[in-house]
């Protein structure tokens, strides 16, 4: 990974990450997922940091997922179930963050940036903003049992099958009717509102945080059910190869459900 793909600062007690590839709308290489996996653990490492902030670099998007070349060397299903399991030890351990997080939004936060943003504790948005898993049109994967269960617990289950069932985005104000977005404001004003949550994070109790923290992630995922099958048939899939083929080719794909 080039050094300057995900960005960590730290100033007084916020330290913030960048995703920085805007030339790629920020789409994640692994290599930038494990620097996020380095942030994580510098955050509960360092007892000064009492806030978490992520955002992406450019004005096009905070993350627009997993870049999708990477998907070229799967060949069968058990791929994917590996990949599932990688974005999973990311998801749960920025989950698993002592101190608060704070996605700040502005443009394209879909796939695996929507998972990002939907396992911070709170989410700040530019009306530009827009939230899906658009999968059912562009690849033809899908997702674990984690991060199904977050936007279960985030959105509710008929919002998250609509995305999922009709691929379609929410924009930045249905995101907020929803309640997954809890500031919304025009783009030039995102960073001094987020500078604004922060704030009031600053101020609180940090062990009052922490135990509404912790109750929420147990409770999301106590018993939640193994779901191996399901990512081994579908990216083990003649669809899912030939949509990866077709994406790298900028053609269409014809969907034949095998």
């Amino acid at each position: 990974m080039d050094d300057s793909e995900l960005l960590v600062d730290q100033e007084g007690g916020v330290l913030t990450v960048t995703f920085n590839r805007p030339r790629q709308r920020n789409a994640m290489t692994w290599g930038m997922y494990e620097a996020l996996y380095d942030a994580c653990e510098r955050a509960d490492a360092d007892d000064e940091i009492r806030v978490m902030v992520l955002k992406g670099a450019g004005d096009k998007a905070f993350v627009a997922g997993t870049d999708i070349g990477q998907f070229a060397a799967f060949t069968r299903g058990e791929d994917g179930v590996a990949y599932e399991e990688k974005i999973a030890r990311i998801v749960n351990r920025l989950e698993d963050v002592d101190v608060p997080t704070v996605a700040a939004v502005r443009g394209f936060c879909v796939g695996g940036g929507l998972g990002l943003a939907a396992v911070c504790d709170l989410r700040v948005a530019a009306r530009s903003a827009r939230f899906g898993i658009p999968i059912a049109r562009t690849l033809g994967n899908c997702l674990s049992m984690n991060n199904y269960s977050l936007l279960l617990n985030q959105l509710g289950p008929a919002v998250t099958l609509d995305l999922l069932l009709r691929a379609r985005l929410l924009s930045g104000e249905e995101a907020a009717a929803a309640g997954f977005v809890i500031e919304l404001c025009d783009d030039d004003e995102l960073d001094a509102v987020t500078d604004g949550v922060v704030a009031t994070l600053l101020g609180h109790a940090p062990l009052s945080m922490w135990a509404a923290k912790e109750a929420v992630r147990r409770i999301r995922r106590a018993n939640l059910p193994n779901g191996d099958d399901i990512v081994s048939r579908v990216f083990g899939s003649d669809d899912f190869h030939a949509a990866v083929a077709a994406f790298a080719a900028k053609e269409s794909v014809t969907w034949t459900g095998r």
